[in-house]
């Protein structure tokens, strides 16, 4: 069914049309207490039993008596002792942190609809294919992160043990060394003398970095430099613009208006380039302008999206141009995600090599001289 929403927490009217589309939306991370993961899994088996004739307490009852994690069990109990106290669904998790503005509205709905069943079905199913989006960009860095951790450890080796053997040769011989040589040497000495500092602040920037996470200007500075980097900057841009597409054609399909489309939008993707994009959106439309204008101020929405969000307008097709961009970022996606495995690879394998070449030549250049010597 099509609904008109107001943003605000008040009154939610009926209409035709589909309320599936609306819900398979992007929604925040659920906090400490779930992973994405669980979320799937949490909503799931909610439609599930709803479906099967269950009351949502015991549904929640029986999810709670098979969670491993104590402090799960002691979540899901507080929420049903909410309902138990005459709580709506909604209302026993809108003040909650680990669930957002966007759960709550999406639950409201289908309690004043009758299709809580389907609206929890829906949203499963979103964090099911947020998972395998997921799951994609795992699998496209995990080889070459691999490769590249392994290289590191090679080059240390080399620094440390390798190099030294070499350096002794040319102290006992007198070899007069090329800078190149000299270099190394001097890298091999930081490696073994000072090179504790470096693992000490590797060790303590994986530590930090869940406190950092927290901070505004780490997350800003971290999804600025994800946004530049090579291969990876466009793969990641195009998820986050899919996400977009997909929230707003829904919220489009639910009559929500553009303003309010782009403020849940805002909120519901966590990449600080895209949510500074969209402040400028907002206040572009907020001013007079359309949506197509608004968005071309910006760097991050392409030309493509521009020129069909101008078509949109002029035909009333917001909707479907919305789900036709979203399909095909979708598809970009998946294809860039097969080919950021394959393109970096080869690349960190070439950088790999130049550097253990330039260590095995920096070695070898002396040994010439020495050779020569001894002849």
């Amino acid at each position: 069914m099509v609904m008109s929403w107001n943003t605000g927490k008040g009154s939610l009217e009926k209409g035709p049309g589909g309320i599936s589309e609306f819900l398979q939306k992007e929604i925040t991370v659920f906090g400490k207490t779930f992973s994405n993961r669980k979320k799937e899994d949490f909503y799931t088996e909610i439609s599930v039993l709803l479906k099967a004739g269950i009351t949502l307490k015991e549904a929640l009852s029986l999810i709670e008596e098979n969670q491993k994690k104590k402090s799960q069990q002691q979540f899901l109990e507080g929420l049903i002792g909410e309902i138990v106290s005459g709580k709506n669904f909604s209302d026993a998790i809108q003040d909650k942190k680990e669930f957002t503005e966007y759960e709550y509205h999406s639950l409201k709905i289908g309690e004043e609809t009758g299709t809580l069943e389907k609206v929890t079905e829906e949203l499963g199913s979103f964090f099911a294919r947020k998972n395998e989006q997921r799951r994609n960009l795992i699998s496209a860095l995990i080889y070459p992160v691999i490769i590249l951790v392994t290289a590191i450890l090679v080059v240390a080796f080399m620094l440390r043990y390798v190099v030294p053997m070499f350096q002794d040769i040319f102290t006992q011989n007198n070899v007069e060394l090329p800078g190149i040589t000299k270099f190394i040497i001097t890298l091999s000495g930081f490696s073994q003398g000072k090179g504790w500092i470096l693992v000490v602040l590797i060790l303590g920037f994986l530590v930090g970095r869940k406190a950092l996470a927290k901070k505004i200007w780490y997350k800003k500075l971290k999804d600025h430099f994800l946004l530049k980097m090579p291969f990876i900057g466009p793969f990641i841009k195009n998820v986050y613009l899919a996400q977009f597409t997909q929230a707003v054609s829904l919220l489009t399909a639910s009559k929500v208006p553009v303003v309010n489309s782009i403020q849940l939008v805002k909120k519901m993707i966590r990449f600080y380039p895209l949510q500074h994009a969209l402040e400028d959106v907002e206040s572009g439309i907020l001013q007079g302008h359309s949506l197509s204008e608004s968005l071309k101020k910006t760097k991050i929405f392409d030309h493509r999206m521009v020129a069909l969000v101008k078509v949109a307008e002029e035909t009333n097709q917001t909707e479907f141009i919305f789900e036709r961009l979203n399909h095909q970022y979708n598809v970009e996606v998946q294809q860039k995600s097969k080919m950021l495995s394959t393109m970096m690879e080869p690349f960190i394998i070439l950088f790999v090599g130049i550097i253990v070449g330039v260590i095995l030549i920096a070695m070898y250049l002396p040994m010439f001289k020495l050779s020569s010597v001894l002849g």
